[in-house]
């Protein structure tokens, strides 16, 4: 049962508890009211449309506009030419079903696994905008008979009725919907030239399906009308800004923090969010204020870093202010700054992943979604997590907490620009790489824990501290954050199939391959993906493949030549030395009940 407090502002009237912490009427999505108002409204389209087409086959079929039909499709069907013929069969093919189908679901893939954030609502919309569109015209064909155009036709005739078109109402939804996406989403100056193109193809198909024998105008025009309205009413039902999305009240705010009142709590520790402001609106900040006032943590300052402190500054000042617990909204790069300045303390962090790769998050397991991330976090329970420590010639000494390295990755982020990365994600990191392949294999030196040198060529190395990254590449299968230990891997694949051997290592995540460890190291032999604590595995020259693992507390590596560098996404620029170190269990992190 919901208990209610009164609303503040609001005279009394009472204002719903919500049943679960972390969730109130600012993060409901309002799913079910959407999809009812859909359905009501696909009724009433489906019947204002076959309304039409009884209209058109039956009282009106001897008025004009409708006496003209049969004269316009044979005044095409004499116009046509060899030019012709293809031009309207390349159109036509816009709006085959194989055609609407493959690019819908192209479209709704990238648009959640491309960009920075997935864009759900966006996916949904164009997917249920051309399934509607499909459902309604199934509906029509069954309620109009309507015998095709006399004329020859140039495409074979399916079973269904001549109105509506179908290839029209497809294509309006698809690419109809597709500039409306573009038009909403897209800031680029070449967004409203390629939303009327957009928006012509549909006009195109139609032409093509009259000229090619196949409808009668007006089935044409009731498919456009068809796809339209089923654009209509999903983005009206699922768009940001329409009235039947699910938003937040203006006093959210208010209904949470009173029902937060309401609820016996214990005394919380004080709390700051260091945020990114370049990876975190505005809608987001309210929704972790909300969780936070949930969770009994009220008028909690929100600290946005900057180009030139990316949240070191901003959390050692939380500290001295006195600050008991830190809470960090941004990607890889501020959680390094923010767990830097936290390294050795034991106050505990919450993580909030709004970045591109949010390495960290995704290899502990946490929920991607911030207000979901958050409540998780207030709820977990602390882990002790370690820390890589890295220094070389030209920076000094830093913690990260996912991967540091040179060569080719370190490359590829250099070439990475900002702009890239918010328009394609983690795509925009393998596009910069293909040109780090183009660079001569680096020569070093590697000394771990103090044993005898190793001597090597490589694309790239990796020190890492845990075992994935984005897309479920796993570079360092076996390396956890909570181990003691930390992991090399040197990268030096040779030919087509040292290449094709190297990626089946990424891509296989699971243990170690041929020369994962050399013989003696704790019994373990090569192939194996067991893991020591009390001493680092080698690798001899003889098990060497075009990958090779190490585990290590201490490794200094050296470059025969300046290499570009980066610690934990961030590049540190090019130099010829490296020297890194485990810090066990250096950083506390609140973690979900049960998350080991």
């Amino acid at each position: 049962m919901e208990t209610t407090v009164p609303e503040r502002g609001t005279g009394g009237r009472a204002a719903p508890v919500p049943r679960r912490p972390g969730r109130s009427p600012a993060l409901s999505s309002g799913i079910t009211k959407a999809a009812a108002r859909i359905a009501a409204f696909a009724v009433c389209q489906a019947a204002l449309v076959a309304g039409a087409g009884l209209l058109i086959t039956g009282p009106a079929r001897g008025l004009w506009p409708m006496t003209t039909e049969d004269a316009a499709v044979e005044a095409l069907e004499n116009a046509r030419t060899a030019t012709l013929d293809t031009a309207s069969s390349v159109a036509s093919a816009l709006g085959d079903t194989a055609t609407v189908v493959g690019i819908t679901l192209l479209v709704c893939l990238g648009l959640v696994l491309v960009p920075r954030l997935p864009r759900w609502r966006e996916a949904v919309f164009l997917a249920v905008g051309v399934s509607l569109q499909s459902a309604v015209f199934v509906l029509i064909t069954a309620s109009v008979d309507r015998t095709r155009p006399d004329v020859e036709r140039m495409d074979a005739s399916p079973p269904t009725s001549s109105y509506t078109s179908g290839h029209t109402g497809a294509a309006t939804a698809l690419y109809a919907g597709l500039a409306v996406l573009v038009l909403s989403r897209v800031r680029a100056p070449w967004r409203r030239p390629l939303a009327a193109v957009l928006l012509l193809l549909p006009l195109l198909v139609g032409l093509a399906r009259l000229y090619r024998g196949m409808h009668h105008p007006t089935d044409v025009a009731g498919g456009l009308a068809n796809g339209a309205l089923s654009l209509f009413v999903v983005g009206r039902a699922l768009l940001p800004g329409h009235s039947w999305v699910g938003r937040p009240p203006a006093d959210a705010l208010g209904i949470a923090v009173a029902a937060a009142e309401q609820q016996p709590a214990p005394a919380r520790r004080q709390a700051t969010v260091i945020v990114n402001p370049t990876v975190t609106d505005e809608a987001t900040r309210e929704q972790l204020r909300l969780v936070l006032a949930q969770h009994g943590y009220r008028d909690t300052p929100f600290v946005d870093t900057t180009a030139q402190d990316p949240g070191g500054g901003q959390t050692a000042g939380a500290l001295r202010a006195g600050a008991e617990l830190i809470v960090v909204c941004g990607g890889d790069g501020t959680v390094r700054a923010v767990a830097d300045a936290l390294a050795g303390t034991g106050v505990p962090l919450v993580l909030v992943p709004s970045g591109t790769g949010n390495l960290l998050a995704r290899n502990l397991g946490l929920p991607l979604g911030p207000a979901d991330a958050l409540a998780a976090g207030l709820t977990g329970e602390p882990r002790a997590l370690d820390l890589g420590r890295i220094e070389g010639d030209g920076f000094p000494a830093v913690h990260f907490t996912a991967m540091a390295g040179a060569g080719l990755d370190a490359a590829m982020l250099e070439e990475t620009s900002d702009r890239a990365k918010s328009a394609l994600g983690w795509p925009a990191y393998v596009l910069a790489g293909a040109k780090g392949l183009r660079a001569p294999r680096m020569r070093l030196t590697v000394t771990l824990d103090g044993g005898p040198e190793l001597h090597r060529t490589a694309r790239m190395v990796l020190i890492a501290n845990i075992g994935t990254v984005q897309a479920g590449a796993a570079p360092v299968p076996d390396a956890r954050p909570d181990d003691g230990l930390l992991d090399l891997a040197v990268f030096d694949p040779r030919g087509a199939g040292g290449w094709l051997r190297a990626a089946g290592v990424l891509l296989r995540g699971g243990g170690r391959g041929r020369g994962a460890k050399g013989p003696g190291a704790n019994g373990t032999g090569p192939g194996t993906s067991g893991r020591e604590t009390t001493a680092p595995s080698r690798t001899t020259d003889s098990a060497r493949g075009p990958v090779e693992f190490h585990t290590f507390r201490r490794a200094e590596l050296s470059f025969a030549r300046p290499q570009p560098r980066e610690v934990d996404g961030d590049p540190v620029g090019p130099g010829l030395r490296l020297a890194a170190e485990v810090r066990p269990g250096a950083l506390t992190v609140l973690m979900p009940a049960g998350e080991r």
